[in-house]
């Protein structure tokens, strides 16, 4: 008697989307399918138009799905939300974790207030007076301008005068309705991968070193940018950024993956920036490249974050929804 073929878990890779990053969300969403065990894997990519078109009807068909979803519309809760209301196990954080870990803003004030140090900022709307004078007496210059809910480093712009601030404040708004403006901060850009539940556990560290002024948009994608995995660093300071990077992980309520970014001072001081919920799979990206550091191929990664979505979808299940 044959045996019987092995059921293939059906896998749905979510890519593209209604975001300026739409470009580099193809290249991440390649890169995993390349890589996703077909022996163990049927995989169905999904492209979502840049107005976010896409046959959303067939997704309760899948086992689970991989949101390659980066910036808003996708990194933002917003399709997590959507993919818990079809109930679909998918890769990532829940929409909270999604949602807090998109909003530059909120994500520092939740750092703030669980201890964790940070950089000075100041975050504005549309439609605020927002004067130069008085927020170069409170920040200095330079200063970074940003929209909040962004990433790939989109609409990010370093001004050293007036006339560059105001050109930075009409290009961010582009992208969204508040702005975080950030101090300069000198130092190392150091980057920790996260991966896990309810017991996550941090990479080795790694390290950015722009060939620009600093990690624009070119610098991560076009230019030729230096990155470093297994920086060697004190092993007590090693061991703080890493245990700082789980913190964040669980500050912001985030699972599955994440990528946690630092910067180290001159002095020692280690301030957290950020964190990004769907970080790059592109080539060139540094949380497959961090966790092939630490020992763990990208096939191997991929098995790891799929049995996390669909862990966090069984616990959830078991979960009353009735008060009966």
């Amino acid at each position: 008697m044959k045996n019987k073929p092995k059921k293939l878990l059906r896998v749905a890779v979510l890519f593209g989307g209604k975001s300026a990053e739409h470009e580099v969300s193809i290249v991440s969403a390649g890169n995993i399918i390349k890589s996703l065990d077909k022996s163990k894997y049927s995989v169905t990519p999904i492209k979502i138009s840049k107005n976010g078109q896409f046959s959303f009807d067939k997704i309760k068909k899948f086992d689970v799905v991989f949101p390659v979803l980066h910036g808003p519309f996708g990194e933002d809760g917003s399709m997590q939300g959507l993919l818990k209301l079809a109930g679909v196990p998918f890769v990532g954080p829940s929409v909270l974790g999604s949602a807090l870990g998109m909003d530059k803003d909120i994500m520092k004030r939740l750092f703030r207030d669980a201890g964790m140090p940070i950089g000075k900022y100041i975050a504005v709307r549309a439609g605020e007076k927002i004067n130069f004078n008085k927020i170069k007496k409170e920040l200095g210059l330079p200063m970074f301008i940003k929209p909040a809910n962004m990433g790939s480093s989109v609409g990010i712009s370093k001004v050293k005068n007036e006339k560059e601030f105001s050109v930075a404040i009409k290009e961010a708004f582009k992208y969204d309705t508040k702005l975080v403006i950030e101090a300069n901060i000198v130092g190392r850009e150091i980057e920790c991968a996260v991966l896990g539940n309810e017991h996550p556990m941090a990479s080795v560290l790694g390290e950015i070193i722009p060939s620009d002024e600093f990690y624009s948009y070119d610098a991560k994608y076009v230019s030729d940018t230096k990155t470093v995995t297994d920086v060697k660093l004190d092993s007590k300071l090693k061991k703080k950024i890493q245990e700082m990077a789980i913190k964040v992980f669980q500050t912001l309520e985030c699972e599955g993956m994440g990528r946690v970014d630092f910067f180290l001072k001159k002095n020692g001081q280690v301030l957290v920036n950020e964190i990004n919920t769907i970080p790059g799979f592109t080539s060139i990206s540094m949380y497959p490249k961090l966790w092939e550091a630490s020992g763990i191929s990208q096939p191997k990664l991929l098995d790891r974050l799929i049995e996390l979505a669909i862990a966090r979808f069984n616990r959830e299940k078991k979960l009353k929804t009735s008060v009966k």
